[in-house]
């Protein structure tokens, strides 16, 4: 069972696609539940940059892994804390 914070970030990582999320409210919002869920094999990070306003930014670009997208579908559900 997984918090509810951690069943929202993953929701809306499977609602990102193939590409996952990259933007810095994402990223800021979810850090601690990233941070678990990356270390837990429910989703991914890695380094890419990006051009923003014409310079060159380094972001993190996160995506859920097949084993997230079936913790989302789970009948288990998520825990309130």
């Amino acid at each position: 069972m997984i918090s509810y914070r951690k069943h929202r970030a993953l929701r809306m990582l499977a609602a990102a696609g193939h590409y996952g999320r990259a933007d810095p409210w994402f990223l800021a919002s979810f850090t601690l539940e990233l941070l678990d869920l990356v270390k837990d094999g429910l989703a991914t990070v890695w380094p890419e940059t990006m051009r923003e306003r014409g310079r060159l930014v380094e972001v993190a670009r996160v995506t859920i892994t097949k084993a997230g997208r079936m913790a989302v579908k789970s009948p288990v559900g998520f825990a309130w804390h």
